[in-house]
């Protein structure tokens, strides 16, 4: 006869019995620490939104001409739209890599920076508008390595700045960048920059040298130190007036703004039409593809150095204050990355391209304003150039990798 067990009443499952519900990928990928949370997707949307805009200021600023002499009406857009898809896809390859990777291969980039600066100056290179700052490659494109040299100065700097930091030999000597250091970086810098000096591009050896500057001061040298290298650049442009090292030409252009009715038929016209065309367009603009100076020829270089006037003139106030902003949040995100970045070298890469895109869009923008010289220098992700866009948007890849391979993500 068996015994019966005495029956109990149930509690429910045991823990662990059933699996928890499994969340959907998008919904992990969103979650905290998930793949897609490490992405900056603010910078994403504004870098690819200022794109586009840039690529209708490309069409309406060369639609007129070329629909005047009977050529396809859409080529520059076209080209620009093939440029800014391309440079998103090396944003995203950048940006997938860790930064770390990329101080690992800093010397080989800095020394691809350097090489292709060599050919421009070689029969390889190609002269336009008066600088020879181009390579002529198959299909009737153009490389511009002046602006490849930007990323080559941020990560060369940024290496050997960071290496006390990252890798001190001696325990007593780890922490700020010596003078050792600096005058290191210096060194290194000197090439790119009087290299591209030498063809002329005067706009981005001025993009060069307060971008090495910027870093120097945010590597964490002693304040003598800054106050002695200022003196040493107030010497050295002193030196450069006294001595007349600047060609004939470049010194007008940096003096030309001071009073451009003095000179009206050369460096003079320039900032004169820039200034009455971004003033003719109001606070809405006389609308797209209806700019009378840009449309007509008035304004040169309109497509690339000049691009913020077709802005003016066709959006009006409000359409450069909208470019303004994209370009202050992109600012603002880079330096968003520098201070949320583990060490010191992603700091310095994303403080170096944060210097980089606000210097540039300064001098393009004051230019246009009649606030500063006129130097040749494009506008970052909206003037026309595939060179620019490349570089462009593999620096705001740099950006993402430094903010992605984040240990915390801070929001």
């Amino acid at each position: 006869m068996s015994v019966g067990i005495p029956s109990r009443p149930w509690a429910g499952p045991r823990w662990g019995t059933f699996a928890p519900k499994r969340r959907s990928a998008l919904a992990r990928g969103f979650a905290k620490g998930g793949l897609f949370r490490s992405w900056d997707w603010l910078l994403i949307a504004v870098t690819v939104g200022l794109t586009v805009l840039g690529a209708l200021l490309v069409w309406a600023a060369t639609e007129p001409e070329l629909r005047a002499i009977g050529a396809d009406p859409h080529t520059y857009l076209k080209k620009q739209l093939l440029w800014g898809g391309l440079g998103i896809i090396l944003m995203f390859i950048t940006a997938s890599i860790d930064y770390r990777w990329f101080r690992r291969w800093t010397p080989v980039i800095y020394a691809l920076s350097l090489l292709l600066l060599l050919a421009v100056l070689s029969p390889a290179g190609q002269r336009v508008n008066g600088a020879k700052a181009w390579i002529a490659l198959p299909g009737g494109f153009q490389i511009e390595p002046s602006e490849f040299a930007k990323l080559g100065l941020v990560l060369g700097t940024a290496w050997i700045l960071s290496r006390r930091r990252i890798e001190p030999t001696e325990p007593r000597k780890a922490g700020r960048p010596g003078l050792k250091d600096v005058g290191l970086a210096v060194l290194a810098a000197a090439p790119l920059i009087l290299l591209v000096e030498r063809e002329p591009a005067l706009g981005v050896m001025l993009v060069l040298v307060f971008t090495l500057a910027a870093m120097i001061v945010l590597s964490g040298i002693r304040l003598y130190w800054v106050a002695s290298l200022v003196a040493i650049a107030a010497a050295a442009v002193y030196a450069v007036g006294k001595l007349h090292l600047l060609r004939g030409y470049q010194l007008t252009r940096l003096t030309s703004f001071l009073h451009p009715a003095n000179d009206l038929a050369g460096a003079g016209y320039n900032a004169l039409q820039a200034k009455i065309a971004i003033g003719s367009g109001g606070t809405f603009g006389q609308g797209l593809f209806h700019g009378t100076f840009t449309g007509g020829n008035f304004v040169p270089s309109v497509q690339t150095d000049f691009i913020f006037t077709v802005a003016g003139e066709e959006l009006g106030f409000v359409g450069c204050a909208v470019i303004v902003g994209l370009l202050g949040i992109i600012i603002f995100r880079a330096i968003r990355a520098a201070a949320v970045a583990d060490d010191m070298f992603g700091m310095l890469v994303a403080s170096g391209v944060a210097v980089w895109f606000g210097v540039q869009a300064f001098i393009n923008i004051g230019m246009t304003l009649g606030i500063m010289p006129i130097t040749g220098l494009p506008l970052p992700f909206v003037s026309y150039g595939g060179s620019a866009a490349f570089a462009d948007m593999i620096a705001v890849g740099l950006l993402q990798s430094v903010r992605r391979h984040h240990s915390i993500f801070i929001e």
